[in-house]
């Protein structure tokens, strides 16, 4: 019984290459508004949008297809992939499908 759990954990917490899912989502700093995709596990462990975020051993956030959007002057610029450091985000949520 004991070896079947350990199994069962072990076959949740492995990630198998290319099974991923795509979430949006949108990160604010002191002046910018970054909107992006993150890629996040399918399911099981370090699946949830919080998880990615609470992940101690990562200081960065890794985004593709990001949008930049500036508080000062508006302007927009889109981005194939931006690393954002974690400790300029102030709130951060994912967008509604």
């Amino acid at each position: 019984m004991e070896q079947a759990l350990h199994n069962q954990a072990r076959e949740t917490t492995t990630e198998k290459p290319g099974r991923r899912r795509v979430e949006r989502a949108v990160f604010e700093t002191d002046c910018q508004v970054i909107e992006g995709d993150l890629t996040l596990p399918p399911a099981g462990y370090q699946s949830r949008f919080s998880d990615s975020l609470n992940r101690g051993d990562f200081e960065f956030v890794p985004l593709t297809n990001a949008q930049v959007t500036s508080l000062d002057d508006g302007k927009v610029r889109q981005l194939p992939f931006l690393i954002l450091s974690k400790r300029h985000i102030r709130v951060a949520y994912p967008v509604e499908p």
